[in-house]
C-alpha cells in the first residue's frame, strides 16, 4: 500500500512537472466593442477552448462565434525567400484561459530542416473602425456604423482569451532564400491552461524559385511616410535618439516590403491639415536680413540616409512646390519669427521663394551624390498651378523633374517631366503614353485613396483586396502602387482608427512600436506575387516557352478589372496555384 502511494506522488509529480507554466505577455488594452452582436448564443459553445486553422481570407468578429468547419492542418507553397501567411482562430464560451503558443523546427522527411524562427505566431487585436458610406469627406463618429476589426498583429507568443471571444492568431513564415527545395512539416502546438494542449499541422511546400530580396523588387512601392506621428504617440523629442530608435524597426518593416521611396517635406505643412500630426519642414528656411536666403539640410540629410541605410534607396520625392493653399514658411531674420506666405505658382512671391532655393538645393544634392534621384512632388494640383510651377523648375532645375499623384491626365502635357507620375485607380494611361515612359525609364503607377470603396486597405476592408492590389498593378501595366499614408496615425491608433475625415484606417496602415496589420500583410503578399509575375514572365520569354507564357499573360489579364469580382478570395486562390504550377515549369 505504501508503495502504490509512492507510486501515486511519483506520478503526480512528473504530471504536475509536465503541465506548461504559461506567462502571459504583456499588452495594450482593447476598446471596448461599441456594436457587440446581442443574439449570439455562446451558450451552445462546449466547454473549453476552441481553435481551428481557418481561411486568412476571414476577417473575424470578436462577439460572434466562428462559422467554420474545424481544420488542425494547412499546406502551402512558397518559393524560396518568399513570405507566406495563414491564420488560426480561438474562441470560447468560459471565463479566462491562458494559451500559449510554440511552433517547432520544419523538417522533411530527408533530414533536410528550416528552424522555427523563420515562423512568428501573432495574437490578433481588434480596433475601432467604420464604414465606406461615400468615402471622402469630413465625418462625425455617431454619424457612421462602428465596430470592432480584428487587424492589429501583437508579437506575443501567450494571451489571454477572455470568455465569449473570438481571437484570431496571424502566422509568417519566411522561407529563407538558401532553403533546399522540399516538402517540410512543423507543429504549432496550442498550451492552454487547465486542458490538454492541441496540436496542428503546418506542411511547407517549398519551390525551386528564388524570389530576391525586397530591396531589388522591381515593382515601386511608395508609401509615404510620417516620422512626426511617431514622435508625437511615444512622447519623445523629434529627431531624438530615442526618435531614431522607434523610427528604425517601423521603417524598416517598410524596405521589407519592397518600399522605393523616400518622403521628405520641403517645407511645413505640404497637405494642410490633412493629418493628425502635421509634417514639419526637414529643411529649416532663413530669410537673412540682407535679403539672402540660408538653408539648413541637417534634418533631410538624416533622414534621407536613415532610410537609405534601411535600404530605400530608389527615389525621394520632396513635397511640395505646390503645397494644399499654397502657403510657405520661412523664419525672417529681420522679424525675428517665422512667417506664413501665401505664393500661389507665378507670382513673383513664388518665384522669389524657389529660385534661390533650386539654385543651393541642387548645389547640395549633387555634393551628396543624390541629384539623380530627387523628385519634387505634388499631390493631386490643379492644371494652372502645375503649369506655372513647371514654368519656372524646367529653367531653374530640370533634372529634378516631378513625382505627381496626377488626376487631371498631365502625363500628355508633361511627357518628359513627370519622370514618376501615379494615377488613380480605374483611369488608364494611354497604350502609346505608357509604353513611351517605359522606354524613358520613367515610373508609372496608379493609386487607391479615401473614394475607392475597392479595392482598399481601410481597417474594415476584406484582406483579400490588399492582395489584389498587386495583380491589378501588374495586370493593368503598372510599375507599382502609391498609397498617401504608411503611419500617419490618428491620435489613438492602437484602439480607435477613425479619423476626422475619411474612411477608418485611411491615415495607415501599421501600429506603434512596429505592430503589422492583416492588411499590410496581405497588400506585401500581393506585391511579391506582382514580382513572381515578372520573374516568370522574363525567365518563360528568355527561354522561349510561348506556351507558358500566353497561360501566364492570359492569367494575369483576368485581374485587369475596376469592379469586385463575385468571388475574389476564390479568384486569387486559384491564381496563387496556378502561378505556382507556372514556376514548376
Amino acid at each position: 500500500m505504501k508503495y502504490i502511494l509512492f507510486a501515486l506522488c511519483i506520478s503526480l509529480s512528473i504530471s504536475c512537472q509536465q503541465q506548461k507554466d504559461i506567462v502571459i505577455a504583456q499588452t495594450y488594452v482593447e476598446p471596448q466593442d461599441p456594436s457587440p452582436k446581442a443574439d449570439e448564443n455562446w451558450l451552445t459553445v462546449e466547454k473549453g477552448l476552441h481553435a481551428s486553422i481557418t481561411s486568412k481570407d476571414n476577417r473575424f468578429v470578436k462577439s460572434v462565434i466562428p462559422k467554420i468547419e474545424q481544420r488542425n492542418s494547412w499546406e502551402d507553397e512558397a518559393w524560396k525567400g518568399e513570405r507566406v501567411s495563414a491564420q488560426m482562430v480561438l474562441w470560447s464560451n468560459d471565463s479566462i484561459n491562458k494559451v500559449d503558443l510554440e511552433i517547432s523546427d520544419f523538417i522533411s522527411e530527408d533530414g533536410s530542416s528550416l528552424p522555427s524562427s523563420i515562423a512568428q505566431l501573432r495574437f490578433v487585436k481588434y480596433v475601432i473602425t467604420d464604414e465606406f458610406a461615400g468615402g471622402c469627406g469630413y465625418r462625425k463618429p455617431e454619424d457612421f456604423a462602428s465596430s470592432l476589426a480584428a487587424d492589429a498583429l501583437e508579437p506575443v507568443s501567450s494571451y489571454k482569451i477572455k470568455a465569449q471571444e473570438t481571437r484570431p492568431i496571424w502566422v509568417t513564415m519566411d522561407v529563407p532564400q538558401d532553403a533546399k527545395p522540399n516538402t517540410y512539416t512543423s507543429t504549432v502546438t496550442l498550451n492552454i491552461e487547465g486542458q490538454d494542449s492541441q496540436k496542428f499541422k503546418f506542411q511547407l511546400d517549398v519551390i525551386d524559385k528564388i524570389l530576391p530580396l525586397p530591396a531589388d523588387w522591381k515593382f515601386h512601392l511608395d508609401l509615404w511616410q510620417n516620422p512626426y506621428a511617431v514622435a508625437r504617440f511615444h512622447k519623445v523629442e523629434t529627431w531624438s535618439q530615442e526618435h531614431w530608435d522607434l523610427l528604425k524597426p517601423l521603417m524598416k518593416t517598410l524596405a521589407d516590403a519592397g518600399q522605393k521611396v523616400i518622403t521628405v517635406s520641403l517645407n511645413k505643412r505640404p497637405w494642410g491639415g490633412q493629418t493628425f500630426d502635421q509634417f514639419e519642414a526637414m529643411i529649416d528656411w532663413k530669410k537673412k536680413t540682407d535679403g539672402t536666403w540660408e538653408y539648413d539640410y541637417t534634418v533631410f540629410d538624416n533622414w534621407v540616409q536613415f532610410m537609405m541605410d534601411l535600404g530605400v534607396k530608389n527615389q525621394i520625392s520632396c513635397y511640395s512646390m505646390v503645397p494644399w493653399g499654397n502657403e510657405f514658411y520661412y523664419f525672417d531674420e529681420a522679424k525675428g519669427e517665422e512667417v506664413k506666405i501665401k505664393a500661389p505658382p507665378g507670382t513673383k512671391e513664388y518665384e522669389d521663394l524657389w529660385i534661390p532655393f533650386l539654385s543651393q538645393f541642387k548645389t547640395h544634392l549633387v555634393e551628396k551624390g543624390w541629384n539623380n534621384i530627387t523628385r519634387m512632388a505634388m499631390d493631386e494640383r490643379g492644371p494652372k498651378e502645375m503649369k506655372a510651377m513647371f514654368k519656372l523648375l524646367n529653367k531653374y532645375a530640370p533634372e529634378f523633374g516631378a513625382s505627381f499623384a496626377d488626376n487631371h491626365k498631365s502625363y500628355k502635357l508633361y511627357p518628359n517631366e513627370l519622370k514618376d507620375l501615379s494615377v488613380a485607380f480605374g483611369a488608364t494611361v494611354d497604350e502609346e503614353d505608357l509604353k513611351l515612359r517605359k522606354q524613358n525609364g520613367y515610373i508609372s503607377t496608379h493609386y487607391v485613396c479615401c473614394s475607392d470603396g475597392f479595392p482598399n486597405v481601410f481597417t474594415f476592408s476584406p484582406p483579400a483586396e490588399g492582395v489584389f492590389i498587386g495583380w491589378y498593378s501588374i495586370a493593368a501595366n503598372f510599375d507599382g502602387f502609391l498609397r498617401w499614408a504608411y503611419n500617419s496615425w490618428v491620435e489613438n491608433p492602437l484602439q480607435d482608427s477613425r479619423f476626422r475625415a475619411w474612411p477608418a484606417g485611411d491615415t495607415y496602415m501599421v501600429y506603434p512600436d512596429n505592430r503589422s496589420s492583416i492588411r499590410f500583410e496581405t497588400l506585401r503578399e500581393g506585391i511579391q506575387d506582382a514580382e513572381k509575375i515578372r520573374i516568370l514572365r522574363e525567365d518563360f520569354t528568355k527561354r522561349d516557352m510561348k506556351v507558358a507564357l500566353d497561360t501566364l499573360n492570359k492569367l494575369v489579364a483576368e485581374f485587369n478589372i475596376t469592379k469586385k469580382p463575385e468571388d475574389l478570395e476564390g479568384m486569387l486562390r486559384n491564381a496563387k496555384k496556378e502561378l505556382n504550377g507556372l514556376a514548376k515549369k
